[in-house]
């Protein structure tokens, strides 16, 4: 196949796959702030929309993994290799609304926030192997 082709679908796929990941971030930032407010003891509506926004994640991560199985499949038809674990990024759970929990959840939320970052790193660092 022609190089410069190949080159272009897999910078697309990369496009696309970071930007996955920064609105899968973007979503983790906000779990957190709400998150943070949870701790402090913000009440029934905070949990609410902390529990709204990690969902919103999980459903951004699941399109990111994604994007980033289409973008490792495009780099191997240029002789490049992405290693990301793309497993499970944000294994989040409120077993109840208590304190302890909540730190419990926004310690995941941080472990989260930085894979994400370390793939967003990784995406861009890929993309400016192939510019």
């Amino acid at each position: 196949m022609d190089y410069m082709k190949e080159r272009q679908e897999a910078i697309q796929a990369g496009e696309k796959a970071l930007y996955s990941l920064k609105e899968a971030r973007q979503q983790i930032s906000g779990a957190k702030g709400f998150g943070l407010w949870d701790i402090f003891g913000g009440g029934t509506f905070v949990s609410i929309a902390k529990q709204f926004k990690i969902n919103n994640a999980r459903q951004c991560l699941e399109r990111a993994k994604y994007d980033l199985q289409s973008f490792s499949r495009e780099l191997r038809d240029v002789s490049m290799d992405l290693n990301i674990n793309v497993g499970d990024f944000l294994t989040v759970f409120d077993l109840m609304d208590n304190f302890f929990a909540d730190v419990m959840v926004q310690s995941r939320l941080s472990d989260a926030a930085r894979r994400i970052d370390d793939a967003i790193a990784k995406v861009e660092e890929a993309l400016r192997r192939l510019r």
